[in-house]
């Protein structure tokens, strides 16, 4: 029996962002970076570790939202057309910096990741990012598992109980829908958990879910194995606890890997160095600089003077920091696990876009640590069900009330300027199960059948807590409120056209043509007990 199990747990998310009533929208740009930069640099590296036969097991949590954006024909189309101005920008960044040998190398690297990019999602995935997860989950590499509907903040939902409950169990059918297999576990969002929320997991299937370490260390009774062990909720669900050591290793700003002054700047892009005309063609709103993702220089130091980046030296620094982990791991795991009857777990999660769209070289830092640990030994690589399936026997304990938002709780959500934010989906949620019980007899496919379908759709998407979280960092605000505003609105109107019998059909399909997410959503689950 080994000392312990790494779970190294990544959780692919981003908000619902489609705009089909624009030509080219900035906050699309979102879900074309993480495509670029982080899903398809994923799955390069998984292929390779294939063609090596190293043997190698991760999970990987894909939110519905992100996966019904991965599935959607006009923004796979939006993406290869995102994916195609990458490269002609590389090609002319070849021919603008051919004087310059240093610059130069650089552009070509550009140009042949933006060329490899291309051709995995086109010819290796066929634009599907999906069928390249369904086929490591069908080989046993890539634990799949879902996150809540719209990646709604639950504690604060639970005013409305069936609001909760439809997050779950909406998510649990898309992931089914989506990959063709129940999942069989929940990253909760922001891993924030209550005491019963566990109740609901249960009753939607869901095996596992996981937690901030302080609420494993602050379940009641006390876990005698504290993070380095799952513990059994009274529903019977299993509740995997982070490990702080792994996650300051990545996390940390100051002392992480990803700050190593040899790894590349992320905010140092030609998108804020060169002149705007230049860079006209490639931007997604007229007058705003972005990021193009071309960056020549590296972190240096906490200095203004950027020395260019070296590709050489980062890779060696990605291996070694690989090495670093695994053998901190494993030193861990000894100590942890010299008195428990079973092997201590050290449980890994982190954000999937960390790596490669933050961390351009953390996709390369995935791949050498799975190398590292593809010989098992005294740590192995496993994943949360595979973990169950091997040890079932596991202390009963409730979780305590945590996140792993900042300082534990829910104040990142919550706070003086969002709290004006839930009294709204409060209400919004309280008028959809008041309105879904009054009508018993719908007929399936009849326009107030679609009509409360479509209801469902926006009071869920305002539920994401995307837009609490944006509005408190301070980042793309405008967008956040506006989103928020427009999604209860629509459900609103919605529902005051419904009993008025005042449905407009061409508007409803307008509707159903912009929000197009979660096309067999149940909306009796907002009436539910």
């Amino acid at each position: 029996m080994p000392n312990g199990c790494l779970l190294l747990v990544l959780h692919a998310h981003l908000p619902y962002v489609r705009h089909p009533e624009h030509e080219r929208f900035l906050e699309e740009r979102w879900f074309f970076e993480a495509v670029t930069e982080t899903y398809i640099p994923l799955i390069k590296f998984f292929d390779r570790l294939k063609a090596e036969n190293v043997p190698f097991q991760l999970t990987l949590s894909v939110s519905p939202t992100l996966a019904n954006m991965m599935e959607d024909a006009l923004l796979r189309q939006r993406c290869l057309r995102h994916l195609d101005l990458s490269l002609q920008l590389a090609e002319n960044e070849c021919e603008r910096t051919k004087d310059w040998p240093d610059v130069h190398a650089l552009a070509q690297m550009y140009r042949r990741l933006f060329e490899e990019a291309r051709s995995i999602f086109v010819d290796r995935c066929g634009t599907r990012l999906v069928s390249a997860l369904q086929q490591y989950a069908e080989s046993g590499n890539l634990e799949l598992i879902t996150c809540a509907g719209t990646h709604g903040y639950l504690p604060l939902l639970n005013a409305e109980p069936a609001a909760v409950k439809a997050q779950i169990f909406t998510a649990v059918d898309e992931h089914a829908r989506i990959f063709g297999l129940k999942p069989k576990g929940m990253w909760i969002p922001e891993c924030a958990y209550y005491p019963g929320l566990d109740e609901v997991l249960a009753q939607a299937g869901i095996r596992y879910f996981l937690v901030d370490g302080h609420g494993i260390e602050h379940a009641e009774p006390a876990p005698q194995f504290g993070v380095h062990a799952p513990v059994y909720c009274p529903s019977g669900v299993a509740a995997f606890g982070r490990h702080a050591m792994t996650s300051k290793l990545v996390w940390s700003t100051s002392v992480g890997y990803p700050a190593d002054p040899n790894y590349r700047e992320y905010y140092r892009d030609i998108g804020f160095d060169l002149d705007p005309a230049y860079l006209a063609p490639y931007q997604y709103a007229p007058g705003i600089r972005q990021n193009t993702g071309i960056k020549y220089h590296r972190i240096t130091g906490k200095t203004d003077h950027k020395a260019l980046y070296n590709p050489d030296w980062s890779a060696e620094t990605a291996r070694r920091h690989a090495r670093d982990f695994a053998q901190r791991c494993r030193e861990q795991a000894r100590r942890a696990g010299g008195g428990m009857p079973f092997p201590a777990v050290i449980v890994s999660p982190y954000d999937a876009e960390l790596f490669g769209h933050w961390w351009f070289e953390g996709p390369q830092w995935i791949y050498h640590v799975l190398r590292e640990l593809a010989s098992g030994g005294d740590l192995e690589m496993s994943t949360p069900a595979a973990y169950l399936n091997a040890y079932p026997v596991q202390q009963k304990s409730v979780p305590s009330a945590s996140s792993w938002g900042r300082n534990g709780y829910s104040e990142h959500w919550v706070n003086p300027k969002t709290e004006w934010m839930w009294r709204p989906l409060h209400e919004a949620a309280a008028r959809m199960r008041q309105t879904v019980r009054e009508r018993t007899f719908v007929s399936l496919g009849s326009v107030e059948d679609r009509a409360l379908r479509q209801a469902g759709r926006e009071l869920m998407l305002a539920q994401a807590s995307d837009w609490p979280f944006i509005i408190t960092n301070g980042t793309t605000e405008q967008y956040a409120k506006r989103r928020f505003h427009e999604h209860l609105h629509r459900f609103h109107d919605l529902l005051t056209r419904l009993d008025r019998r005042e449905i407009d059909a061409a508007s409803l399909q307008a509707l159903e043509s912009m929000d197009a997410i979660f096309p067999k959503l149940d909306y009796q689950l907002f009436a539910s007990e």
